[in-house]
């Protein structure tokens, strides 16, 4: 058992080192390519808007009271011109919703504007649904899409819709920026993951040449290549990686533009948070499940690009060895004080520390150029981040093996709060879960575990394991409390039942 123990904590961290590696890659390509990727920055030209093509603009939307209304105020100043932009609101809502958008529509066709309220006869296929079901009749050429939490800046199609002057660009996504950084604690902890995301994968992916992920909102796409790649499916639970990597396997290109903000809303609820997690790690392994094998067998596709497709794809099963390595870490601080003569193994595992500093790199390069804060709040964000995630790792891990399995589950979508400083309440939003589950206990079981790791250090006087275990309870306790506090406060207020369905086609 004692070898055991050994064997997968090594593993463990052997395989995330390995990862790591990957990641190392794409710090050194974003800081060698600042140069080509500020010469690829375009905008359109205005004093010729009769060569800009059609854009429609898709708004997927299921039940969103507290920010559908901002969205379509702020799609409606989009600064292009109106006779080469539409406007489709793709209604999903079984609430109070409809009529809220119902109105906002009418409000702005009287102002002239070209915007219509889409409303399935049935809601098949969730989100991915939606968006196949307004392409059937989409006037654009191009299609932008907003997810309902967006606020896109009103310049954001003439960023953008330059790059599709070269006619294989299918994709051009834009950085995500945070609406509501500053809430709280976990939502500067989400914002400070996400920025390393937007800033160091996406641009070293696209500066790389490597096949990159549409991030579901916040981009455009070109409609035929849409349809070249077999359309928007529903199989996975991320649709946008998905198309991604079918269109991109087709010869299409994507352009990635991290100059260009589009501002949206993080979670600020621990149950909205593990719902967006849950959908984003199960998603990624049902890609990877589904699109894999096709990667290696599409020709023309290079080596490096394969290696980086399969850290891409596969990068939610880090949650595993997460999980595995904190497990196992607590009886091998017991096994290390019983084998003396094992130490040249403990040498070896230590050498795999450099994980940490592959990780300060990418998590700290993006926070010293978005913020130009002190080292020291990186010091607090670093830690305080890796034990929010060490936390989640149980959730995610279901998550993960259930998408590798292929156990089917619906899209369950991440709600939305409308609430941006500290003072702001969201008591009252009634689409957050309030159910404790079986996880929550283990977690907070989890948390207690690690506790007697930090015990059983003081036993036997080996306190080498001892940040990571503090790292460990503080991030399964985080995600224990979080859930606990959250799930106690109760919404006030009795929903209104809505009006009819009506569909609207083309």
């Amino acid at each position: 058992m004692e070898v055991l123990v050994l064997i997968l904590y090594g593993l463990a961290l052997m395989l995330l080192f390995l990862y790591n590696c990957g990641q190392l890659s794409l710090i050194i390509i974003y800081l060698r390519t600042e140069r080509k990727r500020r010469e690829m920055i375009q905008s359109a030209d205005l004093t010729q808007p009769d060569r800009l093509p059609r854009v429609t603009v898709q708004l997927p939307v299921y039940n969103e009271l507290y920010v559908v209304e901002r969205l379509i105020d702020a799609v409606a100043k989009l600064n292009y011109p109106s006779d080469k932009l539409d406007i489709q609101v793709l209604d999903d809502s079984t609430d109070e919703t409809v009529a809220i958008i119902a109105a906002k529509v009418a409000e702005y066709q009287r102002r002239g504007l070209d915007i219509e309220h889409v409303r399935r006869p049935e809601r098949k296929g969730f989100k991915a649904g939606a968006l196949g079901y307004g392409l059937e009749f989409a006037k654009g050429e191009f299609i932008a899409i907003f997810d309902a939490d967006f606020v896109p800046d009103p310049d954001f199609l003439l960023k953008t819709v330059p790059h599709f002057a070269d006619p294989k660009v299918a994709i051009v996504q834009t950085r995500w920026e945070h609406l509501n950084e500053d809430f709280s604690l976990m939502t500067q902890l989400q914002a400070f993951g996400l920025n390393a995301h937007f800033t160091i994968e996406q641009s070293g992916r696209y500066a790389g040449g490597f096949l990159a992920n549409f991030n579901g909102t916040g981009g455009v796409w070109r409609k035929v290549a849409i349809a070249d790649a077999g359309g928007w499916q529903s199989d996975t639970l991320t649709e946008d990686l998905d198309l991604s990597y079918r269109a991109q396997l087709r010869g299409w290109k994507f352009v990635y533009r991290q100059d260009v903000g589009s501002p949206a809303e993080l979670p600020v609820a621990m149950n909205a948070l593990k719902s967006q997690q849950y959908r984003w790690m199960k998603g990624a392994a049902e890609c990877a499940r589904k699109l894999f094998v096709k990667v290696l067998r599409t020709p023309g596709v290079s080596l490096s690009v394969k290696i980086h497709a399969f850290y891409h794809l596969f990068s939610s099963a880090t949650f595993i060895l997460v999980l595995v390595l904190g497990v196992m870490s607590v009886p091998l601080i017991y096994i290390r004080s019983r084998h003396p003569e094992w130490e040249w193994v403990f040498f070896i595992i230590n050498l795999f520390q450099f994980n940490l500093l592959i990780l300060l790199s990418f998590y700290g390069i993006p926070f010293w150029l978005l913020k130009r804060e002190s080292p020291a709040k990186l010091g607090w964000y670093f830690p305080m981040y890796s034990s929010l995630m060490m936390g989640l790792s149980l959730h995610n891990t279901i998550a993960v093996i259930e998408g590798y399995i292929g156990r089917k589950t619906p899209f369950v979508r991440t709600p939305k709060f409308n609430v941006k400083a500290a003072t702001d309440s969201w008591a009252a939003n009634k689409y957050v879960s309030r159910q404790l589950s079986w996880l929550t206990m283990a977690e907070g079981l989890l948390m207690l575990y690690f506790l007697g790791g930090l015990v059983l250090a003081f036993y036997v006087q080996d306190f080498r394991m001892f940040f990571l275990h503090i790292m460990l309870m503080v991030g399964f306790g985080m995600v224990f409390v979080y859930s606990l506090v959250h799930a106690g406060r109760r919404p006030v207020g009795q929903p209104v039942a809505p009006p009819p369905l009506r569909t609207v086609s083309a």
